[in-house]
């Protein structure tokens, strides 16, 4: 009898035995393309024997050192390496064991500060509908998808949610992107406004929304007016980039697209490819100063922090990435995959949108392309469509409830940045064969 506590009671899975570059290979020797990283995850495939030597490595000399007591050099040498990279005035680095670990460090974090700075009233958090921040309670009370947070309502704190900008849903017929992104980043001034413009203490959004739409990313100017009005009524601007940093839409870190500098914030998936369980959250120093200078202690911690096996396949892995030029390698190979993708799709009777930046992209399903009308959510479309491709040998990330948390579906790609040019057409191939199989002929 198995004694693991699998995701899903009644599903029976193949046992994975190896990795090879982008494939995982099960135990009858099946090879499954990667075509999500897991979840956004596996951006070195499964084989990189740079990151394997160095967590051996390290294994050999220190496997864990409380932070209470030491540092470590791998932790110290990536937080360096990171903020050499990182935008705008960021300066420090909190290292954890995953991003709903950074997200829950980031939302502490702002509450802190604005004590530390003289301002305790400020307790409001404001995210976004449809945004996905992770599994902790204060992650998901973050968070803006309803069917995940539903049944554990009770137990979340007080967080408002404002639309997301998602142009293909919720943009009007008679409004340019421009008007759009205008009007969708209003929604937060009118938020403040309503709270208390001297009682809300940050803002959480993704760049890029992952899991929750599908690789939607924000319309030009967005996020230069959200951070504008962030500005003028003193809230932290919180950027979760868990799974859509780290190089995974052609920019190390993903707000440099946008432009924009956030106060806070987090990463995670790529920044242990998978090899190990590593996240950060990043702030800036007039963030760290405001608790240096004040207590001197973040009132916060976990036992894994700053691990030193972890810090180390970190520090391999972003070397990897910096050495071998993958961030535009990201870029140069997410226009042959948009257009790989646009070729075999943007006619297809049900594909209603492809959007994403880099190697993250997302397509979206509806029953009909004019008025952009989801399937109901009884067909099941997401799930049915993640079993096919996984006959077909390709791993991706369908996901219900695209547009209010049940209605909607999408299916989410983020292969690695190893990738060869000639594996795009079997991505594409692989992924044809199995929407062929779930939707109406």
């Amino acid at each position: 009898m198995p004694h693991v506590f699998p995701r899903h009671c009644h599903s029976t899975l193949p046992t994975a035995v190896s990795g090879d570059g982008c494939y995982l290979i099960d135990a009858d020797g099946k090879h499954y393309f990667d075509g999500s990283g897991g979840a956004a995850v596996s951006c070195l495939g499964h084989s990189n024997a740079r990151v394997v030597q160095a967590i051996k490595d390290q294994v050999d000399q220190l496997a864990f050192a409380h932070t209470g007591f030491f540092t470590t050099d791998p932790a110290e040498e990536l937080a360096s390496m990171l903020i050499a990279e990182a935008p705008g005035d960021l300066d420090r680095v909190y290292f954890v064991s995953g991003g709903s670990e950074a997200v829950e460090a980031a939302i502490k974090l702002a509450r802190q500060f604005h004590i530390e700075n003289g301002e305790p009233q400020r307790r409001h958090l404001i995210a976004r509908r449809q945004s996905y921040h992770g599994n902790t309670l204060g992650a998901l009370a973050a968070g803006g998808n309803a069917w995940r947070r539903e049944q554990f309502a009770p137990l979340l704190i007080d967080v408002s949610h404002i639309g997301p900008c998602y142009e293909y849903a919720e943009r009007a017929e008679d409004e340019s992107l421009e008007e759009y992104g205008q009007r969708a980043a209003q929604e937060l001034e009118d938020e403040i406004l309503r709270r208390g413009p001297d009682q809300v203490m940050a803002f959480l959004a993704e760049p890029v929304v992952g899991a929750t739409l599908g690789a939607v990313p924000a319309v030009d100017g967005y996020f230069t007016r959200i951070r504008e009005i962030c500005d003028r009524y003193g809230v932290l601007l919180i950027l979760d980039e868990v799974m859509c940093g780290m190089g995974r839409t052609g920019h190390l870190f993903a707000c440099d697209a946008d432009g924009i500098t956030p106060d806070i914030l987090c990463i995670a998936k790529g920044l242990g490819a998978g090899y190990q369980p590593i996240g950060a959250m990043l702030c800036t120093g007039a963030i760290y100063d405001a608790i240096a200078n004040g207590t001197g202690f973040f009132q916060h911690g976990h036992t894994y922090l700053s691990h030193p096996v972890a810090a180390a396949a970190g520090r391999a892995v972003l070397q990897e990435i910096q050495d071998h030029g993958l961030v535009q390698r990201v870029r140069d190979l997410g226009k042959t995959f948009e257009a790989a993708l646009k070729e075999r799709f943007a006619q297809h009777p049900y594909v209603g949108d492809i959007r994403g930046r880099g190697l993250f992209w997302g397509l979206e399903f509806v029953t009909n392309r004019d008025t952009r009308t989801p399937f109901d959510p009884q067909n099941g479309y997401a799930g049915q469509l993640k079993k096919a491709a996984f006959q077909e040998g390709l791993i991706c990330y369908p996901m219900a409830g695209t547009r209010d948390g049940r209605h909607g579906d999408h299916v989410l790609l983020a292969p690695p940045f190893i990738m060869a040019d000639s594996q795009v057409e079997e991505v594409a191939s692989k992924l044809e064969r199995a929407m062929q199989a779930v939707f109406p002929a």
